[in-house]
């Protein structure tokens, strides 16, 4: 009987563990989803309609990013109203920085926004989804070139936004000249075999011209433009071997070996210098609200890649997109 007793007594404490567990609901037992990689939202080059959200599912997504601890800037379409009405720790680490606003849609709004006098646009962003290498490949009809899809390695840093410049006629064509802002992202691709391409993203200087003579921006306008795209490395950069363009070594190697066999083959690595090239863009305007001078659409960029300070041959990237703005008195 006193055996029976400590058995009893020994047990009691493990079968109320098992009936406790028991009643544990099986999503608290589950282990947390780790942190997850931010996702991209795809580039829609109909731009098919897309629902408007309110600022209280706005702030009740973010708010359940936020409590998940899962990093995603595709929660849906956000215009400035939406993300006017989060706070900072709102937006703090759900990756929704890293994306441009879109033109909030209201029933019955007029879809054309007059340009007349002096105008510019404001809070031009550039949202790149797509990312590709352009390369030469050998078939059995020739070289072709075809567009290599890659993988972004760099953080959620690589929107363009905050860009502003003049908006005005020339020749009777809308022309947008930009000036100022944030126009330019080090960004980082990574190649199917391993080969990672660094470039800089950006569109400084842009000049963009409609395609035919217009006063107004309406959906299904068209502009394309060039830019320029400055090196990825600056000044003050040094190579491995301590060489630079404005300080730093002059070569990587001693002077009797060059005096004995020449600098043919360090040229390029001894010789920096700060290459800026030339970047094109095409935009087509899919959806305009002129009450609020908002107009928004896609775009494809093509610009080439960092040299590291002449050194290496460029490739040519093409990204595709959407982008946003507004349009306000100057």
């Amino acid at each position: 009987r006193r055996t029976r007793l400590l058995a009893s007594q020994i047990l009691s404490p493990v079968a109320m563990l098992a009936s406790a567990l028991s009643l544990v609901t099986p999503s608290l037992v589950t282990p947390a989803p780790g942190r997850v990689a931010p996702m991209q939202r795809s580039a829609d080059v109909s731009m098919a309609a897309k629902d408007s959200v309110t600022a209280g599912q706005v702030a009740g997504m973010a708010a359940a990013v936020l409590a998940v601890g899962v990093q995603s800037a595709s929660a849906g379409p956000f215009t400035r109203t939406d993300i006017a009405s989060l706070t900072y720790q709102q937006i703090k680490g759900t990756g929704l920085a890293n994306t441009c606003p879109v033109v909030e849609q209201v029933d019955g709004m007029k879809t054309e926004i007059k340009v007349g006098g002096n105008y510019k646009i404001d809070e031009f962003c550039l949202e790149p989804t797509s990312f590709q290498v352009l390369e030469e490949k050998l078939t059995k009809s020739g070289v072709v070139t075809e567009a290599v899809d890659t993988k972004v390695t760099t953080r959620q840093t690589y929107v363009l936004t905050g860009m502003e410049g003049d908006l005005v006629q020339k020749d009777g064509k809308l022309t947008f000249l930009e000036k100022d802002g944030i126009d330019y992202a080090p960004t980082t691709v990574q190649l199917p075999g391993g080969e990672r391409v660094p470039f800089l993203f950006t569109v400084k200087n842009l000049v963009a011209q409609s395609d035919g003579a217009t006063s107004s921006i309406s959906p299904g306008l068209k502009m394309s433009g060039g830019f320029n795209v400055p090196s990825y490395r600056t000044g003050l950069f040094l190579d491995p071997k301590g060489r630079g363009t404005t300080t730093g070594y002059d070569q990587a190697v001693a002077l009797p070996a060059l005096q004995a066999g020449g600098d043919e083959s360090l040229f390029k690595e001894n010789n920096k210098k700060f290459d800026v090239g030339r970047g094109s863009i095409e935009l087509k305007v899919t959806s305009v609200n002129a009450e609020l001078g908002e107009f928004g659409g896609v775009f494809v960029q093509k610009q080439p890649s960092d040299t590291d300070l002449g050194s290496k041959v460029p490739k040519e990237l093409l990204l595709k997109g959407q982008f946003f703005g507004t349009v306000v008195p100057n």
